[in-house]
């Protein structure tokens, strides 16, 4: 199975970028933001300790956010 996964700061186009990838190779797009809602959504262990930074307007932490794309990957 092929896995690309685009890192960056905010804004800096990974989304956008990324859905044309995925489009262009026909694979599946995984958006971190979407992942994050999930969990907050479905108050996951690792979704309500997302949902205190997210709350607060703080960026969620690397290792917060790998733990959730290893979730959905695994």
């Amino acid at each position: 199975m092929k896995r690309l996964i685009f890192l960056g700061p905010p804004g800096a186009g990974k989304g956008t970028q990324s859905q044309i990838v995925a489009q262009e190779l026909g694979l599946a797009h995984i958006s971190t933001g979407d992942i994050l809602r999930a969990a907050v959504a479905n108050q996951t262990s690792l979704g309500q300790e997302a949902k205190g930074y997210m709350d607060r307007g703080e960026l969620v932490p690397d290792e917060l956010v790998l733990g959730l794309v290893k979730e959905r990957l695994g």
